[in-house]
């Protein structure tokens, strides 16, 4: 299983959450600073942004190996649109291997989102 932090529509309540039944939800977290979200229209991405003071809040999930490659498909893993890449979280999960899924294109004229991507 592989620990994986998310923050945008694979949420609990997310119209893509439907893509994480049958995988277990650990709980709540938050990255420390240096990430935020930006609203890329009906999903958010996020990057690293050195100046960044809050994080972004999301959800752990331990996720098999046939769900992990379902999200990388809906993630445009291949195709360069996110990359699938360990993070550090802040506690309970500091100690623990979780990765994420970090945007990779171009934002101009993208708006930042801060911390929190709500549906």
């Amino acid at each position: 299983m592989t620990r994986i932090f998310v923050y945008g529509t694979l949420k609990r309540g997310g119209r893509n959450h439907h893509y994480l039944v049958g995988q277990q939800f650990l709980g709540e977290a938050h990255t420390p600073a240096g990430y935020t979200l930006f609203s890329l229209g009906d999903y958010p991405g996020m990057v690293r942004v050195a100046d960044d003071q809050t994080g972004v809040t999301g959800e752990v999930w331990a996720v098999d190996p046939a769900g992990l490659q379902q999200l990388d498909e809906l993630e445009g893993v291949d195709e360069g649109l996110y990359e699938r890449t360990p993070i550090r979280l802040l506690a309970p999960y500091s100690d623990q291997p979780v990765e994420t899924y970090l945007y990779l294109r171009d934002l101009t004229g993208r708006p930042a989102l801060g911390s929190l991507w709500s549906e």
